[in-house]
């Protein structure tokens, strides 16, 4: 029982509201090495006005890959007063080749959207988020 519990809690995933600008996203929280690892693979789909925000304990440079993500991605890494560092396109992998997308500095956190949301909104570097109520 307590281990399916431990597993239970390790895997579920718990959602928030985040403000960027204007833009209000629903995302999903990644603060698990597991987490971390398991992303947004596997999914058909990222609806507009969602995605995951990966929190991690401290500033490092942060690697991204799309293995078995289906579906075209863009990240944005944050510094620790949640400013934007970097914004990049991620494709889905074709064929055996999977490439890393890098931090281009130590980053708190990282935002994975549907591709084209930040360009969409003309959200750019130094834009800051913050946790909804």
């Amino acid at each position: 029982m307590h281990v399916f519990i431990f597993f239970t809690c390790i895997l579920s995933l718990y959602g928030v509201q985040i403000k960027i600008q204007d833009q209000v996203l629903d995302v999903e929280i990644a603060d698990t090495p597991f987490l971390w690892a398991q992303g947004l693979m596997f999914r058909e789909e990222v609806p507009e006005g969602t995605g995951m925000l990966f929190v991690y304990p401290d500033a490092a440079q942060r690697s991204f890959w799309m293995k078995n993500t289906r579906v075209p991605l863009s990240i944005a890494f944050f510094d620790d007063q949640k400013a934007i560092l970097h914004i990049l396109d991620m494709d889905p992998p074709t064929g055996n080749v999977v490439l890393r997308y890098q931090s281009i500095a130590p980053a708190l956190y990282a935002l994975e959207v549907p591709q084209g949301w930040f360009r969409k909104y003309g959200i750019e570097l130094g834009a800051k988020f913050s946790f909804l109520p």
